[in-house]
């Protein structure tokens, strides 16, 4: 066959083969190569961190320690040191039902601490479905636990959740040492609240505590997109000790501060916590973070502070759509202008990464095209421009993808294994669930809209969350906006019927994206 009768699209395909081996394209290429084995790496350490823990606990049981699970020293569990443990209110805020929810809750409020201990549900109004379903659940139980339900009302200076903390805080008991800031969609172990408490006894420089979510994919791609969202994120969070991030799921403050930190923090408004989060906070973890590092506190997370977070078993890929823009709003607030420029910082290398992540993929999806085209066609190599440097990069991306993989998986099966240690009583959590071919899936599809996403935030300006759609100006928000029709039916992650009348019509993956893109310039138009 000569060059002449070659297939024009054939011959524009070889073409841009070629073009794609290019310095500047295999410098690309090689890019994202990396940053697949830096995650891997990263990964690695963090399941050699979590597995210490794991090894640590084998090692207390072999030496008759039945209750590792609860306390490294079995002693602790002597009725002299229990007597001696301090106060702890934990602090729930509380929006929507759904299908773990009560769950949750009750492994919850069912914890094995020995000191004094409060649970404080805190709803927006007794029309939530949670306050009918919360209030069944304590009246059940309010012979074995101290929980009271708080209706907050609707907040007018910041986001509702923080709203709700506050009130929480302002409720709590008067001789309560820490406060422990819960969300109500992951399940807690039985020695989660004497873990945190241990370590904020021990270390009195500790502003705040936190942990983090394993998440168990539903089977969606949506769900799966969220458990690749958090898995990066995990790393910073697996330390062992000393971190930069927080986790608004589970903080533990003393309550000087507020959450899982020193309850005095917030009752005395120590380093302006309460009026950083009362004046215009729209994020709590954001807002806590940002407090710790302007005034150089700090902040741990225990090697056990990791939780599962079963995701709704119907979590469509527009709800995942809904939950990445909050997650990247949050970049948008800010207290301070060194504050502005981290936020900055992360925006911009995030949106890097996640594209520099994308683009080989892109790339190789074109050699190996080319390259089956070849061969289809029976096309001799003289014949076209094709290289084969484009098949050796694929060679290379293909093997990092899967070091990459495999680092996930296990960092996944080590946090698995170490969950249902720490909850024996519970069912086992297992790995075969997961389906990892959509988890490759999701790291492509989750890396490439995470900028349109964060971009899209960043000229907006506004976000609808549960309903409440808030506008930010200087990182602050300066507009809440209530209406009866506005919103979602249903939260992002769990599934929680938010008590409004009509169901959402279920989205395709296309129609999520051009409804989003509409929405940019038209945001109220969208909101029901």
């Amino acid at each position: 066959m000569s060059t002449t009768e070659m297939d024009p699209l054939d011959s524009l395909l070889f073409s841009l083969s070629k073009t794609l081996c290019s310095p500047f394209a295999v410098f690309l290429q090689l890019q994202g190569c990396s940053i697949c084995l830096i995650l891997a790496l990263g990964w690695a350490c963090a399941a050699y961190v979590r597995n210490r823990e794991i090894k640590r606990m084998k090692d207390s049981m072999q030496r008759g320690n039945s209750f590792a699970f609860l306390c490294q020293d079995i002693m602790e569990l002597e009725h002299s040191n229990q007597v001696n443990l301090p106060r702890v209110s934990v602090v729930m805020p509380l929006k929507g039902f759904g299908e773990h929810n009560l769950h949750n809750w009750r492994s919850q409020i069912t914890s094995l601490y020995g000191g004094p201990l409060e649970f404080i549900f805190v709803v927006e109004s007794t029309e939530d479905p949670a306050y009918h379903a919360v209030s069944m659940l304590t009246s059940e139980l309010k012979e074995e636990v101290d929980a009271k339900i708080i209706v907050a009302g609707l907040s007018t200076t910041c986001s509702q959740k923080v709203h709700n903390q506050l009130v929480g805080v302002d409720k709590m008991h008067k001789d309560s040492k820490y406060v422990l800031f819960l969300d109500d969609d992951v399940r807690f172990h039985p020695g989660s609240i004497g873990a945190l408490t241990t370590e904020m006894e021990k270390n009195p420089d500790i502003f705040i505590q936190t942990g983090y979510p394993l998440d168990l994919p539903s089977g969606s791609l949506g769900s799966y997109c969220i458990y690749e969202y958090h898995m990066p994120c995990s790393m910073g969070f697996a330390t062992g000790g000393r971190t930069f991030f927080l986790w608004g799921g589970c903080m533990m403050a003393s309550s000087y501060h507020l959450l899982s930190m020193h309850a005095d923090d917030f009752r005395l408004d120590r380093y302006g916590v309460v009026s950083g989060l009362r004046d215009g906070g729209y994020s709590d973890d954001m807002t806590l973070a940002a407090i710790s590092g302007a005034h150089k506190r700090l902040i741990t997370s225990p090697p056990v502070a990791v939780f599962p977070h079963p995701l709704a078993s119907d979590l469509s890929f527009s709800r995942y759509w809904n939950y990445l823009r909050k997650q990247t709003f949050v970049l948008e607030s800010y207290l301070t202008k060194v504050n502005w420029i981290m936020n900055r910082a992360l925006f911009t290398v995030h949106c890097y990464l996640s594209w520099g992540f994308v683009t080989p993929y892109l790339m190789a999806i074109v050699h190996v095209t080319a390259a089956l085209r070849m061969y289809i066609k029976g096309y001799s190599v003289e014949e076209t421009t094709f290289t084969f440097g484009g098949l050796t990069l694929v060679g290379c991306l293909a093997v990092c993808t899967i070091v990459e993989l495999l680092s996930m998986w296990n960092l996944t099966r080590i946090e698995v294994h170490l969950c249902n240690m720490l909850s024996p009583e519970a069912p086992n959590l297992s790995l075969a669930t997961y389906n990892w071919a959509l988890v490759f899936i999701a790291l492509i599809v989750d890396n490439f809209l995470y900028p349109i996403s964060a971009f899209r935030s960043h000229f907006t300006q506004s976000i609808n969350w549960s309903g409440i759609r808030y506008h930010l100006k200087n990182g602050k928000i300066f507009k809440i906006e209530r209406s009866k029709d506005m919103g979602p039916t249903y939260t992002d992650l769990g599934g929680k019927h938010l008590g409004k009348k009509g169901a959402p019509p279920k989205l395709s993956f296309l129609s999520c994206l051009s409804r989003s893109f509409a929405q940019w310039y038209q945001p109220k138009k969208y909101d029901s």
